[in-house]
């Protein structure tokens, strides 16, 4: 096959209204922003977003979503028939329509009309499922994958994206993507407290089993994505922190992991680059923007070494010498303490690791093994640089609020006695090899992988170090 392979759409589609205009002053009467001169943009949304974005990547792209015969579906028509070929399914009522009044580039009020639900599925729309080489289902609690699910079920999709109204994912679909906010509602409730990321950490891994998925994404924001298999998950950090329009991200990143599904990519690149994609639509301030459609809008790894701060976070606490004192501060403000582990020469790797690992709570404590415990794990001649350095600078690192010291080969006892909510390690490590884990369980902690920034090692870099010069 040459180009990009097609795809199947299926879900359900929405009219899209905006009602943009300029926002420069306040009502006298209350204090609303008043929008002067709006025009009315409409636009694709829902699963016709879903699958627009998928043709302007270039791909065949057919959508399956129950559709009426009202002016909302009319303009829909309109504005898809350039890219997505449509296969109607029957609705009960008017194609929902959301119209949303937008503010300084952010929306302050949305209208919503239509209460149309797809009634039932034709036999063209179950052969276009059997046939289809690769599916994608954008549920937005509307009917649309329930009208189809047994089909579904026999030929499980590449890629659902999942609405708490909705039903579940088909058994075995290859990639849930979830964004944290729908998560929630979704997990089964376990009787532990909410915490963040640890919280959704468990509640992707409770899915992958509840929904007999192969993996979960769940999109935490600005903290990146969760990539879970069902047991400890990897973070995909974001590159860059945007306070752009989100509105559609989530279709974004499900059109864009799919389609790298559809091509053969492992689950694991798709999500990194599918999220890539939905961080860069955000940050272009929504849809119009990123498509330039116009109607009638011990962790850093491919994402860069930004770092990423939690809008929430509580600045660094004061006594940060004493990691036993910042992590009981924190703990009792009711917040998330992380734990990361550095060895012997910090690089940028590291760096990236430990800037990832603080934006996911709001004190990070670094494990760090003491000279001896270096040599017996490491090779001869490690450490290369000694504790006391190691120590003053990842000291000297805004990131790093605190630093403890361990002797033995693993942190194990170290981590018993600080209990963090959050225990990060490099991406290196496989699922089976995380003694802590199980530690971890006991006070409700959780083990979160991170990527490493490709090509950075201490290891490499003394093997270049000790290369003659020429």
């Amino acid at each position: 096959m040459t180009g990009p392979a097609p795809l199947l759409v299926v879900g359900d589609a929405l009219l899209d209204r905006d009602l943009a205009g300029r926002a420069e002053r306040l009502a006298p009467d209350t204090p609303v922003p008043v929008v002067d001169d709006h025009g009315d943009r409409t636009r694709p949304g829902g699963s016709a977003l879903t699958a627009y974005l998928v043709a302007r990547d270039g791909r065949d792209v057919t959508l399956e979503a129950g559709v009426g015969d009202d002016p909302a579906r009319r303009e829909l028509k309109r504005l898809l028939d350039p890219w997505v070929r449509l296969l109607p399914l029957p609705l009960s009522g008017d194609l929902p329509e959301q119209t949303r009044v937008p503010a300084a580039d952010r929306p302050v009020a949305r209208l919503d009309r239509g209460d149309g639900r797809a009634r039932s599925a034709t036999e063209a729309a179950r052969a276009a499922v059997r046939d289809a080489p690769a599916v994608l289902v954008s549920d937005h609690g509307r009917g649309t994958a329930d009208r189809l699910r047994d089909v579904l079920a026999a030929r499980p999709p590449l890629a659902w994206d999942p609405h708490p109204r909705g039903g579940p994912p088909a058994p075995g679909t290859r990639l849930v993507t979830p964004a944290e906010k729908k998560v929630r509602p979704l997990a089964p409730a376990d009787g532990t407290p909410r915490r963040d990321p640890a919280a959704a950490a468990r509640d992707a891994a409770a899915l992958v089993r509840q929904w007999q998925a192969a993996a979960v994404a769940v999109t935490l924001d600005a903290r990146g994505a969760l990539l879970s298999y069902g047991e400890h998950p990897l973070l995909v950090p974001v590159a860059a922190v945007h306070h752009g329009d989100s509105c559609g991200a989530g279709d974004r990143f499900a059109a864009t992991a799919a389609g790298l599904l559809a091509d053969g990519a492992l689950v694991g690149e798709a999500a990194a680059t599918g999220f890539a994609a939905a961080t860069g639509f955000a940050a272009a301030t929504g849809f119009a923007a990123a498509t330039g459609f116009v109607g009638a809008g011990g962790f850093v790894g491919a994402g860069g070494a930004g770092a990423l701060p939690r809008p929430d976070a509580a600045p660094p606490p004061a006594d940060g010498d004493d990691p036993f004192a910042v992590a009981e501060r924190v703990r009792t403000a009711h917040g998330t303490v992380v734990a990361g582990g550095c060895f012997d020469l910090l690089h940028a790797g590291h760096v990236g690791l430990l800037r990832t690992a603080r934006g996911l709570g709001d004190c990070l404590v670094v494990c760090v093994n003491s000279d001896a415990s270096v040599r017996h794990r490491k090779r001869a001649g490690r450490p290369v640089s000694p504790l006391t350095d190691r120590v003053r600078v990842l000291r000297a690192l805004a990131c790093v609020d605190a630093v403890a010291v361990f002797d033995e080969d693993t942190p194990a006892r170290l981590l018993a006695d600080l209990r963090p909510d959050v225990r990060v390690k490099g991406g290196d490590y496989a699922a089976t090899d995380l003694p802590e884990a199980r530690l971890l369980e006991e006070w409700g902690g959780q083990a979160v992988l991170l990527p490493y920034l490709d090509g950075r090692s201490s290891t490499a870099m003394l093997e270049r170090a000790a290369e003659p010069t020429r």
